[in-house]
């Protein structure tokens, strides 16, 4: 990918180093607000509390971490690998990347795109969604529209998985960037409440249609960042290919359990991730990322 020199994004939060569990003061201020909500002079202050926090957030300052315990005042806990700055620079500039290609398909939708944050983190991270650790790999929480990765994992990408190169590391990225627009769009709340009535079979078809359609809109971003911007190189589809094969849902299972369960499958078989990816990289359409509608996957 001829990356280097892009536009960087502001909404990239390092949380490497830091304590999981935060700074004492920020949950602290979380359990106070029932005691606020009770007396009057407490319900005017949460009041004054939510316009700053909108006006901060208006002039670009973030007090999310400070509020949900991730300020940093526990003091760091792992030593950062210094090999991972450039990395940090690459996630960046991908970020930027997606932000300018999604708004400009969504102000073609005649809708107005609202950027996700990036969070990078250590060992383990708390979320809107919950706790996680590293080896659950690189997620997306709907609850804070905040995309969180270890950048380990792209040492497991490379080295467990056996899909190297920067383009496959900027499909993961796009591909938690396109649960994110599922979220602005109603799809993600759509899928959750079909998933409440659904068998559990039905469920994870269902997880498989949108893992797959977050596959999709990672091609489409490639295909944007190849056509609008050259920022690729040849041999880097082959990077993304790899990437998508390596986590189908089919080679994992065989590879830990011995055994292929299609049942089970909630993201979809390399095949299928391959496929679908390649359909937005090639067709560079919203249209073509419809996985609900297709009547095979």
């Amino acid at each position: 990918m001829r990356w280097k020199g892009g536009r960087r994004s502001s909404n990239v939060e390092d949380r490497r180093g830091l304590s999981a569990g935060g700074a004492a003061g920020g949950g602290a201020a979380l359990r106070l607000l029932p005691l606020l909500i009770r007396s009057k002079t407490g319900r005017w202050v949460l009041v004054i509390g939510v316009v700053l926090f909108f006006a901060a957030r208006l002039a670009g300052i973030d007090l999310l971490p400070l509020l949900t315990g991730q300020s940093g005042a526990g003091g760091p806990e792992r030593a950062i690998p210094p090999e991972q700055e450039e990395l940090v620079e690459f996630v960046s500039v991908v970020l930027a990347d997606t932000e300018d290609t999604w708004e400009g398909l969504f102000q073609s939708m005649g809708r107005q795109y609202q950027q996700p944050r990036l969070v990078l983190f250590s060992g383990q991270v708390s979320s809107a969604c919950g706790s996680a650790n590293s080896a659950m790999g690189p997620f997306y929480c709907p609850a804070d529209q905040r995309v969180y990765i270890d950048l380990s994992f792209y040492n497991d990408l490379r080295e467990k998985y056996g899909a190297p190169g920067d383009f496959a590391q900027a499909y993961v990225i796009a591909h938690e960037v396109g649960h994110h627009v599922q979220t602005l769009l109603g799809i993600s709340a759509r899928v959750h409440q079909a998933r409440r009535s659904a068998s559990p079979a039905q469920a994870n078809q269902l997880s498989v249609r949108q893992e797959l359609q977050a596959d999709c809109f990672a091609g489409l971003w490639g295909f944007h960042a190849h056509t609008q911007r050259q920022l690729l190189d040849s041999g880097d589809l082959g990077e993304a290919l790899a990437a998508a094969a390596a986590i189908g849902d089919d080679r994992l299972q065989q590879q830990s359990q011995g055994r292929v369960t299609p049942d089970s499958f909630t993201h979809g078989s390399s095949a299928q991730r391959m496929a679908w990816f390649q359909r937005g990289f090639e067709s560079g359409k919203f249209s073509a990322c419809d996985t609900f509608s297709a009547r095979n996957l």
